[in-house]
């Protein structure tokens, strides 16, 4: 991605929300929105299925992540709206796209926030048994509501915080694993790369295991599009979107690549695709276990438990934000957009919990029925969300050609070949979530549920939308290119299939 300087205007228009995220809050609530416990606790799962090839894996998925953020970066600079993604969709696909991202992201996110306050819950009773999960799932999600019903501000640097643990964790253990396989520790000698060629070799279940392995490790990457959420309340997204998602690049690529190949360095990965997912087991416990290192189960099991309440909660405020955008294109009830004084939309808020609640309860009582239904509907959202923000970036590039509009400041390299690419391979990992045991709810609950937001869009659009849109970033910028008002007649009809 390159950063040119430009004369393009950027919006003002976030509908109420306050610009109070420092640049550095940024990068690290976007670092918070990559890394969770997927990396310290899912990677065992992938490893299972390639061995010692889920570097590459990790390589591959971090390529394709880093592409979806980048071209996010790129168009969100020009249009730092409330909204983020969804409105771009709404403007440059249509409003049936705006639809259809900005309700499935809140679900898949709600579903989400549910799973991980529920993880926080056991990784609690990990020290206290006898605490019931329901009172901890209750504890927990009072907090971040709190949190996340304050001002922007203290949000920024609750997640920041959060986020610091998480990093310098996975800092401590790459420093940790490096000097283990290089020098040795006392009374452990150096282990090498031995392990990376042994049992079965680099690739023990070939091709096949590989590409079963991206399945599982591209989930690992749902997150990265946290930063283009924020740029709305950034001080100045202009700079500091650009700025965090170019540090997460480089981050999430030391942390996680390197991460990987020191597990699999150290620990046969044999054993380590036993290990599933007991905290006790954990594959960055076995390599502090293999250091040495006094109670690595207690020091991982704080890390996954802050891991998953910074999760929780910068998902919770992604939802919040969603719904906001929502009620501002007539989508969502008009209460939803409320903002308190701190500039959070509280009411927005409390209904995105009642859906953290719902998953929450489902996943208690109902956990082989309708909570595989409900993780059916968040895979396919998530990557049906990342397919369309790609082809929102396509036709980013196209419209504003057409339309002689200044290009952004911040442009994706080898674009469009590498969001084709990247849209390519996840539509890919789509259909391939078929064949494999554990995701068959994905298509079965997935195409019902979005054929269900297409007919509610018919209806709610065909009642709402009557005299148009209440806003449009792409037609106010058309509308002042050509010296006129958004709101005048002589104002030019843009629309996603111009």
């Amino acid at each position: 991605m390159t950063v040119r300087e430009t004369s393009a205007p950027l919006e003002a228009n976030t509908h109420g929300l306050q610009r109070r995220l420092t640049g550095r809050q940024l990068g690290m609530i976007g670092l918070g929105g990559a890394i969770g416990t997927g990396l310290f606790l899912g990677s065992g799962l992938a490893i299972s299925q390639a061995g010692p090839s889920t570097i590459i894996a990790y390589v591959v998925c971090g390529l394709v992540a880093l592409v979806i953020a980048w071209a996010l970066a790129e168009m969100v600079v020009v249009h730092p709206t409330a909204g983020a993604f969804g409105v771009l969709a709404h403007s440059y696909i249509g409003r049936w796209a705006g639809f259809v991202v900005r309700w499935t992201y809140w679900a898949i996110q709600c579903i989400a926030i549910g799973g991980e306050v529920i993880a926080a819950g056991i990784f609690v009773r990990f020290w206290w048994p006898e605490i019931p999960l329901w009172l901890t799932t209750v504890v927990f999600s009072i907090a971040i509501l709190g949190v996340n019903a304050s001002a922007v501000k203290l949000f920024g640097k609750v997640e920041y915080w959060f986020s610091m643990i998480k990093v310098s964790a996975i800092v401590a253990f790459i420093l940790l694993g490096v000097a283990l396989m290089v020098f040795g520790l006392p009374g452990r000698p150096s282990v090498g790369v031995e392990n990376l060629v042994s049992n079965g070799g680099f690739m023990p279940n070939g091709v096949q295991g590989l590409l079963l392995a991206m399945v599982f490790v591209i989930f690992s990457f749902i997150g990265t599009e946290v930063v283009s959420v924020t740029a709305a309340e950034s001080e100045n997204p202009a700079r500091d979107v650009v700025r965090a998602t170019r540090s997460m690049a480089l981050r999430l690529a030391l942390f996680y690549v390197v991460a990987i190949t020191i597990v699999l360095a150290v620990v046969p990965w044999t054993a380590t695709a036993q290990v599933g997912s007991n905290i006790h087991a954990s594959p960055f416990v076995l390599v502090f276990e293999a250091a040495g290192v006094p109670a690595a189960a207690t020091i991982m099991n704080f890390v996954v438990l802050t891991a998953a309440l910074s999760s929780a909660n910068a998902n919770l405020y992604l939802t919040s934000r969603m719904l906001h955008s929502l009620a501002a294109h007539r989508y969502a009830p008009q209460w939803t957009g409320k903002l308190t004084k701190g500039g959070a939309p509280a009411l927005a808020l409390i209904l995105s919990s009642a859906g953290m609640l719902l998953a929450a309860i489902i996943s208690v009582v109902a956990a082989d029925s309708a909570y595989l239904a409900l993780f059916g509907i968040s895979v396919f959202g998530a990557l049906v969300v990342w397919i369309l923000i790609l082809i929102t970036h396509m036709r980013f590039r196209i419209v504003r050609a057409r339309h002689n509009l200044p290009k952004s400041p911040a442009r994706l390299k080898g674009a469009p070949v590498t969001t084709v690419l990247a849209a390519l391979f996840l539509t890919a990992v789509l259909v391939s979530t078929t064949f494999i045991d554990g995701l068959t709810w994905t298509w079965m609950a997935g195409v019902p549920f979005f054929a269900l937001l297409l007919v509610a869009f018919y209806f709610v659009d065909k009642r709402t939308h009557a005299g148009g849109d209440r806003y449009d970033p792409l037609r106010e910028e058309v509308a002042r290119a050509n010296g006129v008002s958004p709101d005048s007649s002589l104002a030019p009809a843009i629309t996603g299939t111009d």
